[in-house]
């Protein structure tokens, strides 16, 4: 497939990073000779400088014979402009990444349809989802959801208290067979491995597992941790992400929004009827304590400075706040955030990457998903007559490396799958694979 890629940021790289290793054709515009050279220098694919709002720069991109092109630079116009022009062009598919509420909407006269683009993607309002799942899971460090719901992702760090740590993964399933739980990778340090029954939980270990919503409750108190509801909270930051969540949550449970800037805050509280306004600084210790930091269950800063958000989330645990979530812009500090102290740690541009990645792979793909710190990605797919899964039980497939079943949906019953498990056509799977195995897998659960 060739995609065209305009916008070098880390949407664009995390994109080409991901697509090249899958072996499509991948060209990506930036006006930016600095980006250019960091594309060059870091990733397999073509990069052109210039910009996606001049026909001849896409023309030299090669845009009439492109699969699709994606727009996600920084500017909501530059994006729409780009998809418009490409689709005149003759490319078939397009998607914008649009901020803007004014033209992300579908009735508005400036529209989606108006530029021809065929998926629109906000990152600051998917961030904001991201963020209300994780205060819904209180203990979790990611949640995705599977299987229409009914199966369900979990991250969770091990503790030092946790009774998982030095276990085999075998001898807890033996010992918890009342629970339906997969454990599908474990992110130790900067490596993310794929467990097998002899791997040993680590303390500090980010282990992720597939098990039925309902035993979620189950899964935590085997791993130490208590499920909490969260009634008080604390955002800092009213920009886009603090205000989507100040309205998401606001009905549910206790909001204070804390933003330095005079005008917003005024706006904020005319928006928000059922949240608390303050105008003040958010790294202000007094202030803080204040508002009743001491007494919220969770902080979440989502400031337009990691900085602020990293420090302020650090002190927010020193007084003794449950739960810290930070967004952060630099991909490299997500796999840190456990060591310094962070419950979680989020990244807007990621998110927004992996909704792209499902809308490309939409077909035999049902959605795929990154996890925050971890090489890996969480494939749903549908299985493909005649497709080599189907031919044995699990535990007689020569199953691609560096991948594994998390659960299959039959007949719309979820199972997470032991190796008797048997896998049919039309069934869909869930699974977590390394990037090197994607390809691999996508061909054994396709036709053949």
């Amino acid at each position: 497939m060739k995609i065209v890629i305009v916008g070098g940021g880390e949407v664009g790289m995390h994109l080409g990073s991901v697509l090249a290793k899958e072996n499509h054709d991948i060209i990506i515009i930036d006006k930016d000779p600095r980006v250019i050279a960091r594309i060059n220098e870091q990733l397999d694919v073509l990069a052109l400088e210039g910009s996606g709002t001049s026909s001849d720069c896409m023309k030299q991109a090669g845009t009439h014979n492109a699969d699709i092109v994606i727009a996600v630079t920084n500017s909501d116009e530059v994006n729409l402009i780009t998809c418009m022009l490409a689709n005149r062009m003759g490319a078939p598919r397009t998607v914008a990444r649009i901020s803007d509420t004014q033209y992300s909407k579908d009735n508005s006269i400036l529209g989606p349809d108006a530029f021809h683009v065929d998926y629109v993607l906000n990152p600051e309002l998917v961030a904001a989802q991201e963020i209300v799942r994780l205060i819904k899971r209180s203990e979790a460090t990611d949640v995705l959801e599977f299987a229409g719901g009914k199966a369900q992702l979990l991250g969770i760090r091990l503790e030092a208290n946790s009774p998982l740590i030095n276990r085999k993964l075998k001898d807890l399933v033996k010992d918890h067979h009342h629970i339906t739980f997969r454990a599908v990778a474990i992110s130790r340090g900067l490596r993310t491995i794929v467990p097998s029954g002899n791997d040993v939980f680590k303390r500090g270990d980010q282990v992720f597992v597939m098990a039925h919503s309902d035993h979620i409750p189950e899964m935590l108190r085997l791993a130490g941790k208590q499920d909490k509801s969260f009634d008080k909270i604390m955002v800092l930051g009213g920009g886009r992400i603090g205000r989507n969540v100040a309205t998401l949550l606001q009905k549910d449970v206790s909001i204070k929004l804390i933003e330095t800037n005079h005008e917003r805050s005024l706006k904020l509280a005319d928006e928000l009827s059922d949240a608390l306004i303050i105008e003040g600084d958010g790294t202000d210790i007094d202030l803080l304590a204040t508002e009743g930091i001491m007494d919220m269950d969770a902080f979440i800063a989502v400031t337009n400075d990691e900085e602020t958000n990293i420090i302020s989330c650090l002190m927010a645990k020193h007084l003794g706040v449950m739960k810290s979530i930070a967004l952060v812009d630099k991909l490299d500090y997500i796999p840190l955030a456990g060591t310094i102290g962070l419950d979680v740690a989020i990244n807007k541009k990621l998110s927004a990457a992996n909704l792209i990645l499902k809308f490309i792979r939409k077909g035999l793909v049902v959605s795929v998903a990154t996890l925050h710190g971890v090489d890996a990605e969480v494939i749903e797919m549908v299985v493909q007559e005649k497709s080599p899964v189907t031919k044995k039980k699990l535990s007689e497939l020569h199953f691609p490396d560096g991948a594994l079943v998390g659960c299959v949906t039959h007949n719309g019953s979820v199972t997470i799958p032991t190796g008797e498990t048997q896998i049919f056509p039309d069934d869909t799977v869930v699974v977590f694979v390394l990037p090197r195995a994607i390809k691999e897998v996508e061909k054994f659960f396709g036709a053949r």
